[in-house]
């Protein structure tokens, strides 16, 4: 009986720890969701329904005019088109050199490799503005300023160290007698890195790539400090720039940030699968 009564007490503390791990994780689901519902709503609501002297979440009427005004007075396309721009090559970036750099630290042994990779870890540690007026000097010397290169090239300084970072744990998941191995066959060191290493470590990769390119896809104070014109400014400036001094359209700054949002809920929905996989392979090491 006195067992009985153990399993039984066992199972109604399991339980409960259960159900308040449930109401926890609804609870941080519920707070994280609701600034993007809050939002939604908000670009939903005719102008004169937002700023009210009773708030309301649930919009009277529905409309879409703060997405078509977004659409039609914002230069829309121009400003997404460059962030999309800048992000790929961002990505492409730190995909070629960061893998490769990578690569280098976990399989070389030279000298300073991990002063080297402290220096990475330090630089990201620097707050964004300490490195803005060097980094705008330098562009105004190679004609990079005001140009999309040149913003992807700032975004690389302080996106490439943390892709680092993040693959060198992947690569050093994978045993090197694999490319022993293939270089035993008659392979190249870059041929065993391509045709053996970079298959199984293609999951890490893309869930590097994906976080890299949600920083680059949101960054706002280089995009502000280097850029001038509507030809090369991305999309975070062109929603700040609606704000004026006596305007504030919270209708088409709530449709612009929901707008915003979607292309990195598509990249997730397209490569979850890939990122989960890849980040749990790195956090196994053989």
């Amino acid at each position: 009986m006195a067992r009985l009564r153990n399993v039984s007490s066992m199972s109604g503390r399991k339980r409960i720890g259960d159900i308040l791990a449930t109401i926890a994780v609804a609870a941080i689901v519920a707070f994280s969701i609701f600034p993007i519902a809050w939002t939604l709503l908000v670009s939903l609501k005719p102008e004169e329904d937002i700023v009210t002297a009773t708030m309301s979440y649930i919009p009277r009427r529905v409309t879409f005019e703060n997405y078509i005004a977004i659409w039609t007075r914002s230069n829309f396309p121009i400003l997404i088109g460059n962030s999309a721009v800048v992000t790929t090559i961002t990505v492409a970036l730190c995909t070629i050199v960061g893998t490769l750099a990578s690569y280098a630290v976990t399989r070389f042994r030279f000298a300073g490799r991990r002063r080297l990779m402290m220096f990475y870890l330090v630089v990201r540690m620097f707050p964004a503005v300490m490195i803005i007026i060097p980094l705008f000097v330098i562009m105004r010397g190679f004609g990079l300023l005001d140009s999309r290169l040149g913003l992807a090239l700032a975004y690389a300084t302080f996106l490439l160290p943390v892709f680092i970072w993040m693959m060198k744990g992947f690569f050093e998941a994978v045993p090197a007698d694999l490319e022993d191995a293939a270089r035993i066959d008659g392979a190249s060191r870059l041929g065993a890195m391509v045709r053996v290493v970079l298959p199984l470590v293609v999951g890490g990769l893309v869930a590097t790539a994906v976080f890299i390119a949600i920083g680059a896809w949101n960054e706002f104070l280089f995009a502000l400090m280097l850029t001038t014109s509507t030809g090369s400014r991305t999309w975070p400036v062109g929603l700040q720039l609606m704000v004026g001094e006596f305007q504030l359209p919270w209708g088409s700054l709530a449709a612009g940030g929901i707008i915003s949002i979607l292309p990195v809920m598509m990249l997730f929905a397209i490569v979850q699968r890939s990122m989960v996989r890849g980040l749990t392979a790195g956090a196994v090491k053989s």
